[in-house]
């Protein structure tokens, strides 16, 4: 028997249980290997993207498939959205025909919690205005599986305090002994409730979370070094001259000569020469492409668990022919 659809909008919506649970079946996707246990199979998943997508996109659709289940794509302006019906509306007729609907709308947040306001249909946020909470779940199976671990990893993060940076620092917060120190230029941070909730948890966690709008006196021995595209999609800067505003916190190579076991990682996509030269990018430290192959991995965990529920606990996922009849 499963359990009801249960959504992920915001990072804040998940248990401690179960953000480790997403995160470990995320990992024992990737180890594990085809072929994929049919947890989905007779599942229907909503794919309704408003804004551009390359890995969430591929990531959703792909992994529904491989779990067994059927998709139904939605692009800007197929919905009756465009024509003035309600988003409660919408939901409540989706929610009649769907189990799962994967949404990128780069809106506020509240118009995902509308969708789900009625009816079974499970929603997962692929991005919107405010946070990016699979791209932290992304993140976490990707450090979990390079450094076995979470927990005691020290991360810099440069650039702009964007939709990425909230939800890895509503994530990152909930494992005891983190560090997160980010690097944000002045105007461009993090959202003010984001980073209270981040703090709130981390002196609750035995994590730190802390943000500067400067380059001086960076962390030492780091273990991640992480930055995002300058320019979030879906979003414009009221600043013509923002660029001299960012230039300082580009990523360089200089960086790891206080940070030299430190790995790479960009949510991408990236544009060289600006938040990061080639020469980290597409350099040794960098495992940034690898960490976007976790999307997938990470999709089928948030997948299984919104429409079926946990299974019992963390087992290894049973890839036998045998339990796919």
């Amino acid at each position: 028997m499963t359990s009801p659809a249960r959504h992920l909008i915001s990072i804040s919506d998940l248990e401690d249980d179960d953000l480790r649970h997403i995160v470990a079946r995320g990992a024992q996707f990737a180890d594990g290997g085809r072929p994929y246990p049919q947890t989905l199979d007779g599942d229907v998943v909503g794919i309704y993207f408003k804004r551009s997508s390359t890995r969430t996109r591929t990531a959703f659709s792909s992994g529904s498939l491989r779990l067994g289940a059927r998709i139904v794509t939605y692009q800007n302006g197929d919905l009756q959205l465009a024509t003035g019906e309600t988003l409660e509306d919408t939901g409540d007729i989706l929610s009649r025909m769907l189990d799962v609907l994967v949404a990128r709308t780069a809106e506020p947040t509240a118009d995902l919690r509308a969708l789900a306001a009625r009816g079974s249909m499970a929603v997962v946020n692929a991005m919107s205005a405010e946070e990016h909470p699979t791209q932290a779940l992304t993140d976490l199976t990707a450090l979990q599986r390079h450094f076995g671990r979470i927990e005691g990893l020290r991360v810099l993060y440069l650039g702009e305090g964007n939709n990425t940076a909230s939800a890895l620092a509503l994530a990152l917060s909930r494992f005891p002994g983190t560090e997160l120190h980010l690097r944000t230029p002045a105007g461009y941070g993090l959202d003010a409730g984001y980073l209270a909730e981040a703090a709130k948890q981390a002196e609750a966690y035995g994590s730190v979370v802390t943000e500067r709008h400067d380059m001086d006196g960076l962390p030492e021995g780091v273990d991640v070094i992480y930055t995002t595209r300058w320019q979030t999609t879906g979003t414009t800067k009221p600043d013509p001259n923002w660029r001299e505003v960012f230039a300082p916190f580009q990523v360089r190579a200089e960086l790891w000569a206080s940070s030299p076991d430190a790995v790479f990682l960009h949510d991408l996509p990236a544009h060289r020469g600006e938040e990061v030269t080639a020469e980290v990018l597409d350099g040794p430290a960098s495992i940034a492409f690898w960490q976007a192959e976790h999307k997938l991995y990470s999709a089928m965990a948030v997948l299984e668990w919104c429409a079926r529920g946990r299974t019992a606990e963390t087992a290894a996922p049973d890839n036998s022919p045998e339990t796919q009849a």
